[in-house]
Formats: C-alpha cells, structure tokens, sequence
C-alpha cells in the first residue's frame, strides 16, 4: 500500500491487513522509501530504502526499526542513500563488501599463528597475550571495525587491571604487528594501530640479592623437595643463562669433559651458538640429575615426564620461603652476571658469557659490590701514596 509516512502512522497504523502476514507500507512523499510491517510484531516495523543498482538489479536497504529511530532520521538517511545511487555508487554492495572482511579471530588462528611458528620462537607468548586479553575484546570484530581510539582504550585499561607497562606494551605491539601483517597481505587499508603510543617502560630494575639475601634463598635451594625446580634456579644462578635457554637445554649440548654447555642458536636470543662454562655449582647440578640416557633435556617435569615450559608456580613459592617476593627468575641471571663481574671477570668476557651482542647491553648487569668498589679505591690510594713517598725521598 501507498501512504503518506508520518509521525502519527507510525504511531497507529503499523498493522499488517487482514489474513496478510508481511505488508509494506510505501512512502507518497520518496521512492523506495518504506516500511515493512509484520503480523508477528503488531505496532512495530522496519524502515527501508529500496533501489536499483548499476545492473539493474533491486536492492533493499535496510535503515533500523522504528522503535530504535525517529521517521525523520530515516527518511533523512534514505535521502541520502539515493543521493549515492545517482553517483553510481551502491551502497548494498559495500555493505556486503565489508562483512567479508576477516575477523581478529581469523587473522590470527588461520594467519598470524601459520606465519610466525617458522619464524618467531616465542610464538607462544603471542598466543597467550591473545587469548587471556586481546581475543576477549577484538576477537569478534571485524579488521575494519577496529578504530586507534579503541586499541588504545584497551591499552590503557591493561594498566587499569594491574599490568606492568612492559607487559601493557606487549599486547598492543602485537595487535600492532598482526596489523601490519595484514596490511601487507592486502585483507586491510590501513592500520589503525601505528600511531599507538607506547607507556614508558622502566625495565631496568635492579634486584641484586645482599649476601644475607642470597644464603637465604641458597638454603631453599639445596633443601627443599621441589627438586627440580630448584635445581633449575641454581643452575641459572650458576650459568647466568635465560630461563628458556635453561629449560630448553639437551645432554647433548652438554660437553661434560671440557666443563662446556654449547647453546644452539635455535634457542640462543643472539641466534648464535653460545658457549658457556660450567662451573663447579653448574656441575654440581648437572649431577644431581637423573635425566642422562633417558630423557633428551637435562630439567624434566615428574610429573609430565616432559621438558618444563614454565616454572613460574613453583619458583614464586621457593622465593616466598626465602623471604624474596621480589625476585624474578630472570634475576638470577642479573645476580649470576653481576657475580662474574666482581670476580674480576672483564665486561667483554662476560657480554660473551651472557650472550649479549652490544658491551651497552652487559653494562647494566655491572654491579660491582662495595667490597668491590673499595679494593679498588685503595690500590689506587696505595699507588697515589707511593708516589707522594718517591717524592718525598727526591726532595730530601
């Protein structure tokens, strides 16, 4: 039927004709503008913009219900639906263009992942940044529904829910990353993500352990019952290795006679091969383990019966016994290197030891104890007061 849309039709006469169960309702006043009345939805109807496409072809547009927008707001838009059409654009066509666009989910599980296994080896932290947060609140939405407000809203709120700014970063660097993936891969325009500021990010927190603090957690370390993981800690604190370098490590790296742990560069961060002396606490490690002949890695879960991927669980309870709450396991190796240093080890041989491909790098594990600081003050006092002695002795 053809009727004059006002206010007061549709406020009254949304119902459906006798023995009818879909009506529409055609505007006097606007070709193609409508309303879709229902037996099923009495009082209530759809608006509409119905036209012909570059092909002939009718398409229908829908506008929004008429309880969620005003006859005026949809009468306004289909004036300007048509004004689009007399351009020649089609603006049915671009709405179906964008739901083909994929969504986070996909770009990550069907691309992103397939793409990064080869070529990334902490992949899987990628995967668990995605899954605990980033999927929750983009995994639905679709590439081009993604705005920068949004990502850095959501940047912002991970410092909100407790998250250091590193671990804040890291998130949005990978929404960032997968991004530019798909910009590359032409499934996007343009990424919304490359203009987020980053949080400035203190990651050089230093956390060297006093004498005290370090017979404390040694004792934990030789007595508790959580051997494995003990073993582990002792072992980063002996070598000054990364947690995964540690955790990844096989027998077959192991050059017992030669006092050697040669790190492949698969599970070296510098991708380079990386030898690393075995001291005696290193070796007094190594033959607590009963994993030789039977297992490929030295550290075995005995639970699993499986190399250990994490020891986080654990190792926070070890540090709470030692009265550490603090400590990382990545402080170790920050106390192992700051040892080999007071030792009297160079910077280049420990940037070696430590794998480090800058002495920049080494710098910040540099810690010279205060013993440290004042035996040397005192050579060069002792060298400063033999010369006042020397010239004394010319004078006289």
């Amino acid at each position: 039927m053809i009727v004059k849309l006002t206010e007061n039709f549709i406020s009254t006469g949304l119902q459906c004709s006798v023995g009818k169960r879909r009506e529409e309702a055609i505007d006097a006043l606007m070709q193609g503008f409508f309303v879709e009345i229902r037996a099923t939805s009495p009082g209530q109807g759809t608006y509409y913009f119905r036209y012909k496409d570059a092909n002939g072809n009718t398409q229908t547009k829908k506008l929004g219900r008429t309880t969620d927008i005003k006859l005026a707001e949809a009468r306004s838009h289909a004036k300007e639906l048509r004004a689009q059409v007399a351009l020649g654009s089609n603006p049915r066509a671009e709405e179906k263009a964008k739901k083909l666009v994929i969504t986070f989910d996909t770009l990550f599980y069907d691309h992103y992942l397939p793409y990064v296994k080869p070529r990334k080896r902490s992949w899987d932290r990628d995967e668990e940044l995605y899954r605990l947060r980033i999927k929750n609140v983009f995994g639905s939405k679709r590439l081009n529904q993604v705005s920068r407000l949004q990502i850095q809203t959501f940047h912002s709120g991970l410092l909100e829910e407790g998250l250091a700014t590193a671990s804040a970063n890291h998130h949005a660097k990978l929404i960032r990353h997968m991004l530019n993936l798909a910009v590359e891969w032409e499934m996007l325009d343009k990424n919304p993500a490359s203009r987020i500021h980053m949080f400035a990010e203190d990651n050089k927190v230093e956390r060297l352990m006093t004498k005290e603090q370090l017979s404390s957690l040694l004792e934990v370390l030789r007595t508790d019952s959580r051997r494995s993981v003990c073993l582990i800690a002792l072992f980063l604190l002996a070598t000054a290795c990364r947690v995964g370098e540690a955790l990844s490590a096989q027998w077959t790296q192991i050059d017992l006679e030669n006092r050697i742990w040669r790190i492949p560069a698969t599970n070296s961060k510098s991708k380079r091969m990386r030898p690393v002396p075995l001291n005696d606490i290193a070796f007094e490690v190594i033959n607590q383990l009963n994993t030789k002949g039977i297992y490929e890695n030295l550290f075995i879960n005995t639970k699993s019966k499986a190399p250990y991927k994490c020891i986080a669980n654990v190792w926070h309870k070890l540090r709470l016994k030692a009265g550490l709450p603090s400590l990382r396991c990545h402080d170790l190796r920050h106390n192992g290197a700051s040892a080999l240093i007071n030792s009297g080890s160079s910077l280049y041989i420990v940037q070696q030891i430590l794998g480090h491909s800058s002495p920049s790098v080494t710098q910040r594990y540099a810690h010279l104890s205060v013993k440290s600081l004042n035996d040397a003050s005192d050579n060069a006092s002792a060298i400063i007061k033999g010369a006042m002695k020397q010239e004394a002795s010319v004078i006289s």
